[in-house]
C-alpha cells in the first residue's frame, strides 16, 4: 500500500498536533451538537451480562465474544456489539425526558475486539485470539482504548475481504491489512515503514481439497452402498455432538430462543425438526462450548444437516444404519453445494444445508435419486436470496426457514408439483441449478458482500 502525499505539501501540525486537532474537532463537535439537540454524554459499557439482553447482536460480523469473570459464576459476559438496546434503558434509568437525549463514549465492538487482543490476545490461537482474557484484562482494555483510536476500515480492491486496521497512539501508528481470509494478514506497517509484507494476489476461493467432481446421482449411489464401518465414527460423532448442543439450546436461554419459540407453535415432526436445528445455533451462536461436528467449515450448517434428519429417523423409527445413510447424503450435497460458492459469499450457508436437510429426509422416507434431484431443485428456488451478515443469533432463523423450504422441497415432490426450467434461477436439470446457485453466490453477491462489511463498519 502506497502513502499519497499531494506535491508540494506542507503540514502545518506535526503527527502528533494531528491527533491532538482531530481530538479537539471530535470533542468541539460533541459539545456543540450536545448543547443544540439538549443531548447528555452517557458513559456506555464495553461489557454486558448475556442475561440482561442489553447487547444488540442483529448486525454483528461474528458472534458475541463472551468470556467469564470469576466474581461472577456461571455468567456469560459479552462484548458489546452495539448500544442500541442499552440507549433505550439509558434513556429511562437516567430520567430522560420528552425532547432531551444522550450519546456516548461511541465504543464499538469491532475495535474494542481489537484492544482486547493487544493487551490480552494471543496471536497463536488465531481466531480465538481473546478467549482467554483474565478478570484484572478488563479494565485494562477499555483504559487502552481511552487512550488509542483505532480505525477499521474496507478497502476497494478486487479481493471479496479487504480490510485496514491502524492503531494511532502520540505520534506513532500501525497499519494490519488482511486480505480475503480472516487470518491472513498482507502487510504490517509502522510509521511508513514496511515490517511485514506479501504478495496479495487474489486468493483462491475454491476449497482446497477437489471436489467438483461430485454430483447428485453419484453422491446417491454412494449413499447407498457405502459400507457403514468406513463412516460410522464420523457421522455417529455428529449425531452426538450436535444433538447434545440442541438439547442445551432448548434447556437453557441462548440468543433469541428461536428453537424454543418453535416449539411454542406445535409438536409435530416438521415443526421439532426446525426447532432442534434452530436451537443448536442458539446456543452455539451466544457462547456455548460444546462441540459441533460442521459442514463445509460451518458449525452451523453442521447442525443444520443434521439435526432435522436426526429427529425424523427418530420419529419413522428407522435403523441406525438408514439414518447414517441419510446423514451421508445430506453432508455430501451440502458440500456440492458450497463447493461451486467458494468460502467468502454474501449467500448463507444455512440455505445449502437446509436443502441438503430436506434430501436426507426424503432418503428416510424412500425417496429415489428421481425424488432428491426435485426436492433440491424445489428448495433452492424457496430461500436462496437470504444473506449472511455474520455469525450471530439471527442464524437461527435463517437455519429454520432453510430447513423448512427443504422440507417443503420434497413435500411439493410428493404432490407432483415442482418449480419449472425459466421460473426464475431454475433451469433443466439439478446439477444446472446448483451451477446457477454456485454462481449467484460467488459472483453475482460479490458486491453484496463487500456492503455488508461496509455496513457493519459504518462506511
Amino acid at each position: 500500500m502506497k502513502l499519497i502525499i499531494p506535491e508540494n505539501y506542507d503540514p502545518i501540525l506535526d503527527l502528533r498536533q494531528t491527533q491532538e486537532a482531530i481530538k479537539y474537532i471530535r470533542d468541539t463537535f460533541q459539545k456543540e451538537i450536545g448543547r443544540a439537540l439538549q443531548l447528555s454524554r452517557i458513559s456506555a459499557p464495553l461489557f454486558v451480562q448475556k442475561s440482561s439482553g442489553l447487547n444488540d447482536n442483529l448486525n454483528g460480523v461474528e458472534s458475541p465474544v463472551s468470556f467469564q469473570i470469576s466474581e461472577m459464576p456461571g455468567e456469560q459476559i459479552e462484548v458489546v456489539h452495539s448500544l442500541a438496546k442499552w440507549k433505550r434503558m439509558a434513556l429511562k434509568k437516567y430520567g430522560f425526558k420528552m425532547h432531551e437525549g444522550l450519546y456516548t463514549n461511541g465504543l464499538k465492538g469491532i475495535e474494542a475486539a481489537v484492544a482486547a487482543g493487544i493487551v490480552a490476545g494471543d496471536a497463536n490461537k488465531a481466531l480465538e485470539v481473546i478467549a482467554n482474557i483474565k478478570d484484572e484484562e478488563i479494565f485494562k482494555i477499555k483504559e487502552y482504548l481511552s487512550n488509542h483510536f483505532i480505525e477499521v476500515k474496507p478497502l476497494e480492491s478486487e479481493h471479496i475481504l479487504d480490510i485496514k486496521i491502524t492503531l494511532y497512539g502520540d505520534d506513532e501508528y500501525v497499519l494490519v491489512r488482511i486480505v480475503d481470509q480472516h487470518t491472513n494478514i498482507v502487510l504490517i506497517e509502522k510509521n511508513n515503514k514496511i515490517l511485514f509484507s506479501k504478495e496479495d494476489k487474489k486468493y483462491n476461493d475454491n476449497i482446497v481439497t477437489n471436489r467438483h467432481e461430485l454430483n447428485i446421482a453419484d453422491i446417491y449411489e454412494f449413499s447407498k452402498k457405502v459400507e457403514i464401518a468406513d463412516i460410522k465414527e464420523i457421522i455417529k460423532r455428529q449425531i452426538d455432538y450436535n444433538s447434545a448442543i440442541a438439547r442445551e439450546g432448548l434447556d437453557k436461554n441462548y440468543g433469541a430462543n428461536i428453537g424454543s419459540v418453535l416449539l411454542k407453535t406445535g409438536n409435530d415432526v416438521v415443526t421439532r425438526a426446525k426447532a432442534l436445528a434452530a436451537a443448536g445455533s442458539d446456543a452455539r451462536m451466544s457462547g456455548c462450548e460444546l462441540p459441533v461436528v460442521i459442514n463445509s467449515g460451518s458449525g452451523n450448517q453442521g447442525m443444520t444437516v443434521s439435526l432435522p434428519i436426526i429427529e425424523y429417523a427418530r420419529e419413522l423409527d428407522v435403523s441406525d444404519d438408514e439414518l447414517y445413510r441419510a446423514l451421508v447424503l445430506a453432508n455430501l450435497i451440502a458440500i456440492h453445494q458450497k463447493t461451486g460458492i467458494g468460502r467468502l459469499s454474501a449467500y448463507c450457508g444455512a440455505v445449502s444445508a437446509g436443502c441438503a436437510a430436506g434430501c436426507g429426509i426424503a432418503y428416510l422416507y424412500g425417496g429415489d435419486y428421481r425424488c432428491i434431484a426435485h426436492t433440491i431443485v424445489n428448495s433452492l428456488a424457496i430461500t436462496s436470496g437470504i444473506i449472511c451478515d455474520g455469525a450471530k443469533s439471527s442464524c437461527a432463523a435463517k437455519i429454520a426457514a432453510s430447513v423448512d423450504a427443504g422440507i417443503l422441497g420434497y413435500q411439493m415432490y410428493l404432490e407432483g408439483q415442482e418449480f419449472k426450467d425459466g421460473d426464475g434461477i431454475v433451469v433443466k436439470g439439478v446439477e444446472n441449478t446448483i451451477k446457477n446457485v454456485a454462481r449467484l453466490g460467488k459472483i453475482g453477491m460479490r458486491e453484496t458482500y463487500k456492503e455488508i462489511i461496509k455496513i457493519m463498519t459504518d462506511c
